[in-house]
C-alpha cells in the first residue's frame, strides 16, 4: 500500500516569491537543506541531510531529479535516499487573495514494508519541521518590508 504525506499552507507572500523559496537552490537551503537545485526538466541533484547525533541520526544524501517545473506554479522532482526510493515531491502554488495557497504532497511511501513505515513517520514529522521553517521565513520577510 503506498501512502502520501499531505500539507496546505497559506503563505502571505506573491507566487513568485514563494516560487524563489522552492525553486533555487539559495531559497531551499534556508528552509529545507544544502543542496545543487536547479530549476529544470531533468536535472539531478541532491540535498545534503546534516546528522543529529543526538537522536542517534548520522545524516544522508537524498538523490532527486526535477519531473515537473512550471514557474510559479508547480514543481515535482523525486525522492531517493537509502532504502526509500521510487518517492515523489510535488508543491502547487495558488494565488489566494494577497498571498499563496501551497499544496504539498510527498507520494510513493510503501508503508507495507517495515522501512517504508518508519520513512513515511519520519518524513512526515521531517516535512511538518521544514515547511513550518518555510511559513516562519515568510512571515520574517513579511515583516522586515
Amino acid at each position: 500500500m503506498n501512502s502520501n504525506i499531505q500539507k496546505e499552507l497559506l503563505i502571505p507572500k506573491s507566487p513568485d516569491q514563494v516560487w524563489a523559496a522552492i525553486a533555487e537552490s539559495r531559497g531551499l537551503a534556508e528552509w529545507m537543506y544544502p543542496n545543487d537545485f536547479e530549476p529544470r526538466v531533468g536535472h539531478r541533484f541532491s540535498f545534503i541531510v546534516p546528522a543529529k547525533p543526538d537522536v542517534g541520526f548520522d545524516g544522508l544524501t537524498v538523490h532527486c531529479e526535477v519531473l515537473q517545473c512550471e514557474p510559479p506554479k508547480r514543481l515535482v522532482f523525486t525522492w531517493s535516499a537509502g532504502e526509500l526510493s521510487n518517492t515523489q515531491v510535488s508543491f502547487i502554488l495558488k494565488p489566494e487573495g494577497s498571498g499563496t495557497r501551497l499544496f504539498f504532497q510527498h507520494s510513493g511511501f510503501d508503508t507495507t514494508r517495515t522501512l517504508g513505515k518508519q520513512a513515511f513517520y519520519g518524513a512526515d514529522a521531517g516535512w511538518t519541521e521544514m515547511l513550518s521553517r518555510l511559513s516562519v521565513l515568510a512571515i520574517e520577510a513579511e515583516n522586515d518590508e
